[in-house]
């Protein structure tokens, strides 16, 4: 049987090499699952294409995404941001990185790290679904809603059960790769 990837990233360059190297891949560092919860709340409405095109122009406006200097950002700075950086504009998306950091530093403080918060949802499992095409793969599912309920409840904004399924799959909780691409967790070397 020959591999091809995942059909989704097959026309981009930017996309295939973020599901090439990232996409299903388990991550725990803090940065980063704070950098993807905030990009996939960014993409809510847009292409992902979109917004992994100006993935570099969020890092520089909000501080490679570090969650204790987003938290600090103030209205100004957040509206100089707004009317300069080359991402999306929307002032509430735009607002909600600092909201996030926030209920971010929060569940740190009380989890430990937001890592062993948000894995402890699987018990540190990753699950690994066995898709034979792109089509089979759901939008949402019950652990996409019970996360999205807690997230809400602790404060975050832009992390309903849709984008939170997109963000369980880009930190690798979920490896949705369809079984035929050679990114499958039990495809890769």
């Amino acid at each position: 049987m020959q591999q091809e990837r995942c059909g989704w990233a097959m026309n981009d360059s930017v996309e295939q090499v973020y599901h090439d190297n990232e996409w299903g891949v388990p991550s725990h560092d803090e940065r980063y699952l704070f950098e993807m919860l905030n990009l996939e709340g960014a993409q809510a409405g847009l292409s992902w294409r979109l917004i992994l095109n100006k993935r570099a122009a969020y890092k520089a406006a909000f501080h490679d995404f570090d969650p204790d200097k987003c938290a600090m950002l103030t209205d100004e700075e957040l509206e100089h941001i707004r009317e300069t950086a080359e991402i999306v504009r929307n002032k509430l998306k735009i607002r909600g990185v600092r909201k996030n950091a926030i209920a971010f530093l929060k569940v740190q403080a009380e989890f430990g790290s937001f890592g062993a918060y948000i894995w402890g949802f699987t018990d540190g499992k990753q699950i690994v679904n066995h898709w034979t095409d792109m089509s089979q793969m759901p939008a949402q599912t019950a652990l996409s809603e019970r996360i999205s309920k807690d997230l809400k409840k602790r404060g975050f904004i832009f992390v309903g059960p849709v984008i939170i399924y997109s963000y369980l799959q880009a930190i690798g909780m979920i490896d949705d790769h369809v079984i035929t691409c050679p990114y499958h967790t039990e495809n890769r070397s």
